[in-house]
């Protein structure tokens, strides 16, 4: 008798920008527990110490449109003037090989994805644990003028109305909490698969 390979899962994380994301889900890839990291393809600019093809895909917008038109992104969206798109091929060849794959993407794209794959997508939320304390991270950073941080806190609030619709939500008030909250609800879902 043939065992049955096992199945990969789309582990898709949303959060507010300044919310701790990017931070926990790098923390997550260094412990090497079966996840493999989807790299979004942007037309932004690198920031400094950002890697291409590490931390993101660099291209320009024109490459960007072509990738669009021969349907190479499950989901794509605009944020702050620069697209972001998640590539198709990478994540269909990484279920099919049975591996897990984590994702960080915003709300619009995570509804594209359980869309494209309801069965294998785990959507997790990561909240701040207030617009307050997201404010006062945003302006910890120094990475931001006034004006977009404040765009970036509107659309804080509107993403986190879309919490309910993600299978956990995690309050992100201290880090090593989160992230320890994070693993055991990865490892349990990555134990449900045959």
């Amino acid at each position: 008798m043939v065992e049955a390979r096992a199945k990969g899962r789309l582990f898709i994380i949303s959060a507010p920008s300044g919310s701790g994301k990017t931070t926990l889900c790098k923390s997550l890839l260094a412990e090497n527990i079966g996840l493999v990291p989807s790299v979004s393809a942007t037309t932004r600019k690198p920031r400094p110490g950002e890697k291409d093809k590490t931390d993101y895909i660099f291209i320009s917008k024109k490459r960007f449109m072509e990738m669009v038109k021969a349907g190479q992104f499950l989901e794509y969206e605009e944020n702050f003037s620069n697209l972001y798109g998640t590539p198709r091929r990478f994540i269909q060849d990484s279920l099919r090989n049975g591996r897990s794959v984590l994702l960080s993407i915003d709300v619009k794209g995570a509804m594209k994805v359980r869309r494209a794959y309801p069965r294998e997508s785990i959507l997790i939320f990561i909240l701040p644990p207030s617009i307050k304390a997201l404010k006062k991270r945003l302006l910890s950073r120094m990475a931001d003028a006034a004006e977009t941080i404040s765009t970036r806190l509107k659309l804080a609030r509107r993403e986190i109305a879309f919490k309910d619709r993600y299978d956990y939500r995690i309050v992100n008030d201290k880090l090593s909490n989160a992230y320890r909250r994070l693993k055991k609800i990865i490892i349990s879902e990555m134990a449900k698969v045959e």
